[in-house]
């Protein structure tokens, strides 16, 4: 009979848990990352909670002071709703009635001579240009509309978000009870230690990438809306909310926001098309050495290469919402393997009583 000796048998039992639990996150990849977006709502407006929960008539009630957030937020996005929609809503008909007008431009390669006129080139150079262009055009013109398909296709099924704030309210009341539960099911003091020190660390690090994402999105958005109402560029509020919420993909996001506003200027007649291209290469590099080192946390810093394998591999496996995923996931792998690390390299404890002790008395308020 053929047996395994103990070593390769738990070799084999840990790449079968492995493998059914990626299977396992594929399959419910949906419901992960329904509560994925849910966590990152309730990071969002957990320091809101905070405040309101020290204020007076709420006490320590919880439950309360999300409640009291949740009609805040509804009166303040109805309240910015009716005096920016009207205006979006006219901006996004126009630019979506001169669409057809720009793929036929593209496709027939008559942008070269009437978008994109270049000074000193002569009639034979254009030519060639044109040709160039009428030849890839199609294909170009093909892999855009497949992207915009994916992006209608996954905003049908996001009706689920009205299942976001449901989710996080429970995730904002009851994270601190779950937290204590889970640590207590852990009976060595120096594991428990552990699991405290990787969900703080965690928590921090998520805490800080959300806020750091909202600061860069509201600040992209104020800038580009006000520079581009005041340099007459057409479809100003349209193109600057797009900048904005492509802050929160990295990499592919602003690069891809910065394509489609130069595009759009391009194509609507802007006169100064590389002007603005030279402003939204200018704010890139102020956002990724000035911005982004002030907010975003020690914890979030990745190598560029693994930022961008991340953004790829994770639009493969659930569009633009692994895309926005990839980073935190990967910042979040990073700082367990840390933890895990430094735990097997440390000596042991001298007294473990007193550390599960201190790591009892050393924790720090609710986390959401």
């Amino acid at each position: 009979m053929f047996l395994l000796d103990a070593r390769t048998a738990r070799a084999t039992w840990t790449v079968l848990v492995f493998a059914v639990g990626i299977a396992l996150v594929w399959l419910l990849r949906d419901v992960l990352l329904l509560f994925a977006f849910s966590l990152f709502f309730a990071y969002l407006i957990f320091p809101l909670v905070r405040v309101v929960e020290r204020g007076p008539g709420v006490g320590s009630r919880r439950a309360l002071a999300i409640g009291v957030v949740y009609l805040g937020l509804l009166v303040g996005l109805g309240t910015a709703a009716a005096s920016i929609v009207p205006r979006l809503t006219r901006e996004v008909a126009g630019l979506a009635q001169r669409l057809p007008e720009m793929s036929q431009q593209i496709e027939s390669g008559q942008i070269v001579g009437h978008v994109l006129p270049v000074p000193g080139w002569g009639d034979e150079r254009g030519r060639q240009l044109e040709r160039l262009v009428r030849l890839y055009a199609p294909q170009i013109v093909g892999y855009a509309q497949q992207a915009a398909a994916g992006l209608l296709r996954w905003l049908s099924g996001a009706w689920v978000i009205v299942l976001i704030p449901v989710f996080a309210f429970f995730i904002l009341r009851d994270a601190e009870r779950a937290a204590g539960g889970i640590e207590a099911l852990i009976e060595n003091p120096a594991h428990r230690r552990l699991w405290y020190d990787i969900a703080d660390d965690v928590n921090r690090l998520f805490g800080e990438y959300v806020r750091a994402l909202i600061i860069l999105s509201v600040i992209t958005f104020v800038v580009w809306s006000l520079l581009f109402f005041l340099t007459g560029v057409p479809y100003a509020l349209v193109l600057a909310a797009i900048g904005g919420g492509l802050e929160f993909i990295p990499v592919l996001g602003p690069l891809a926001g910065g394509v489609i506003v130069v595009s759009v200027a391009l194509f609507s007649g802007y006169p100064h098309p590389w002007l603005l291209a030279a402003f939204i290469l200018g704010w890139r590099l102020v956002q990724d050495y000035v911005t982004s080192p002030s907010v975003m946390g020690r914890g979030i810093e990745l190598h560029p290469a693994l930022v961008i394998f991340g953004v790829i591999a994770g639009g493969e496996i659930a569009g633009p919402a692994g895309m926005f995923l990839s980073v935190p996931v990967i910042a979040a792998l990073r700082v367990v393997w840390r933890r895990l690390r430094a735990f097997r390299q440390a000596p042991p404890p001298a007294d473990s009583h007193r550390l599960g002790a201190e790591a009892a008395r050393e924790r720090r308020g609710p986390r959401p």
